[in-house]
Protein backbone atom coordinates (compact mmCIF):
# COMPACT_ATOMS: atom_id res chain seq x y z
CA UNK A 1 0.00 0.00 0.00
CA UNK A 2 1.36 3.11 -1.37
CA UNK A 3 2.08 5.57 2.49
CA UNK A 4 0.59 8.70 1.78
CA UNK A 5 -3.19 7.49 0.03
CA UNK A 6 -5.71 8.39 1.95
CA UNK A 7 -7.85 5.91 3.80
CA UNK A 8 -11.40 4.39 3.32
CA UNK A 9 -14.02 6.48 2.97
CA UNK A 10 -16.70 6.67 5.15
CA UNK A 11 -19.05 9.10 3.78
CA UNK A 12 -19.76 10.79 0.37
CA UNK A 13 -17.77 13.85 2.11
CA UNK A 14 -14.68 11.86 2.44
CA UNK A 15 -14.72 10.07 -0.78
CA UNK A 16 -14.68 13.54 -2.63
CA UNK A 17 -11.84 14.65 -0.62
CA UNK A 18 -9.85 11.32 -1.09
CA UNK A 19 -10.75 11.76 -4.30
CA UNK A 20 -8.73 15.22 -4.50
CA UNK A 21 -6.27 14.17 -2.38
CA UNK A 22 -5.30 11.23 -4.57
CA UNK A 23 -4.98 13.25 -7.68
CA UNK A 24 -2.77 16.13 -6.15
CA UNK A 25 -1.06 13.03 -4.46
CA UNK A 26 -0.38 11.98 -8.09
CA UNK A 27 -2.35 9.03 -7.64
CA UNK A 28 -4.91 8.87 -10.89
CA UNK A 29 -5.14 5.43 -11.20
CA UNK A 30 -6.70 5.48 -7.00
CA UNK A 31 -8.78 8.84 -7.75
CA UNK A 32 -10.46 6.56 -11.18
CA UNK A 33 -10.83 3.61 -9.07
CA UNK A 34 -13.15 5.66 -6.76
CA UNK A 35 -15.65 6.63 -9.92
CA UNK A 36 -18.00 4.17 -11.18
CA UNK A 37 -17.33 2.54 -14.13
CA UNK A 38 -19.96 4.86 -16.15
CA UNK A 39 -19.23 7.93 -14.32
CA UNK A 40 -20.13 10.93 -16.20
CA UNK A 41 -17.24 13.97 -16.14
CA UNK A 42 -18.67 17.00 -16.99
CA UNK A 43 -16.53 20.38 -17.80
CA UNK A 44 -20.06 22.27 -18.02
CA UNK A 45 -18.26 24.93 -20.58
CA UNK A 46 -15.95 22.59 -22.32
CA UNK A 47 -16.96 19.39 -22.71
CA UNK A 48 -18.68 16.05 -21.35
CA UNK A 49 -17.24 12.20 -21.20
CA UNK A 50 -18.42 9.08 -19.71
CA UNK A 51 -16.17 6.39 -18.45
CA UNK A 52 -12.95 5.84 -16.52
CA UNK A 53 -11.66 5.32 -19.82
CA UNK A 54 -12.06 8.52 -21.38
CA UNK A 55 -12.16 10.48 -17.76
CA UNK A 56 -8.19 9.15 -18.06
CA UNK A 57 -7.38 9.93 -21.22
CA UNK A 58 -9.25 13.43 -20.84
CA UNK A 59 -8.12 14.87 -17.04
CA UNK A 60 -4.56 12.58 -17.67
CA UNK A 61 -3.67 14.31 -20.89
CA UNK A 62 -4.67 17.81 -19.16
CA UNK A 63 -2.43 16.95 -15.94
CA UNK A 64 0.67 15.89 -18.22
CA UNK A 65 0.75 19.28 -19.42
CA UNK A 66 0.90 20.71 -16.07
CA UNK A 67 3.95 20.42 -13.56
CA UNK A 68 1.99 20.69 -11.08
CA UNK A 69 -1.48 21.52 -10.03
CA UNK A 70 -3.62 21.53 -6.69
CA UNK A 71 -7.39 21.63 -5.83
CA UNK A 72 -7.42 23.90 -2.88
CA UNK A 73 -11.17 23.46 -1.75
CA UNK A 74 -12.44 26.40 0.35
CA UNK A 75 -16.11 25.16 0.82
CA UNK A 76 -17.99 21.53 1.27
CA UNK A 77 -21.02 20.40 2.05
CA UNK A 78 -22.48 16.88 1.53
CA UNK A 79 -25.55 15.21 2.06
CA UNK A 80 -26.55 11.48 1.85
CA UNK A 81 -24.27 8.19 2.58
CA UNK A 82 -21.80 5.77 0.33
CA UNK A 83 -25.07 4.50 -1.53
CA UNK A 84 -26.25 7.67 -2.68
CA UNK A 85 -25.36 11.00 -1.52
CA UNK A 86 -24.40 14.65 -3.28
CA UNK A 87 -21.32 16.89 -2.77
CA UNK A 88 -21.05 20.25 -3.47
CA UNK A 89 -17.57 22.55 -3.02
CA UNK A 90 -16.24 25.77 -4.22
CA UNK A 91 -12.59 25.52 -5.02
CA UNK A 92 -9.57 27.03 -6.90
CA UNK A 93 -7.85 25.08 -9.37
CA UNK A 94 -4.61 25.90 -9.92
CA UNK A 95 -2.32 24.21 -12.78
CA UNK A 96 1.71 24.86 -13.48
CA UNK A 97 2.18 25.34 -17.16
CA UNK A 98 4.99 26.80 -18.72
CA UNK A 99 6.58 27.67 -15.65
CA UNK A 100 3.54 29.79 -14.39
CA UNK A 101 0.52 28.82 -12.31
CA UNK A 102 -2.96 29.20 -13.58
CA UNK A 103 -5.86 29.68 -11.22
CA UNK A 104 -9.43 28.91 -11.96
CA UNK A 105 -12.22 29.61 -9.93
CA UNK A 106 -14.37 26.22 -9.74
CA UNK A 107 -17.78 24.80 -8.16
CA UNK A 108 -18.38 21.31 -7.94
CA UNK A 109 -21.17 18.76 -8.11
CA UNK A 110 -20.36 15.43 -7.31
CA UNK A 111 -23.34 12.55 -6.85
CA UNK A 112 -22.30 9.29 -5.48
CA UNK A 113 -23.45 5.81 -5.81
CA UNK A 114 -23.10 2.83 -4.42
CA UNK A 115 -19.83 3.74 -2.75
CA UNK A 116 -18.40 5.20 -6.03
CA UNK A 117 -18.67 9.05 -7.76
CA UNK A 118 -21.18 8.45 -10.45
CA UNK A 119 -21.18 12.63 -11.66
CA UNK A 120 -18.35 14.83 -11.42
CA UNK A 121 -19.23 18.52 -13.15
CA UNK A 122 -17.55 21.33 -12.92
CA UNK A 123 -18.69 24.82 -13.16
CA UNK A 124 -16.33 27.75 -14.62
CA UNK A 125 -15.86 30.49 -16.91
CA UNK A 126 -14.91 29.46 -19.68
CA UNK A 127 -13.22 32.60 -21.03
CA UNK A 128 -11.37 33.79 -18.24
CA UNK A 129 -9.32 30.05 -17.88
CA UNK A 130 -8.76 30.88 -21.69
CA UNK A 131 -7.32 34.27 -21.29
CA UNK A 132 -5.29 32.64 -18.01
CA UNK A 133 -3.85 29.99 -20.24
CA UNK A 134 -2.77 32.71 -23.36
CA UNK A 135 -1.49 35.41 -21.08
CA UNK A 136 2.14 35.98 -20.31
Amino acid sequence: MIEDMPSTPKDPDALVTSFFESIQGHHLTAALDMMSQDCEYDNVPITKVFGRAAIEQTLGGFLAECSAYEWIIHHQVASGNLEHGVVMNERTDRFQIDGRWVELDVAGLFVVSESKIALWRDYFDREIFAKALTSK
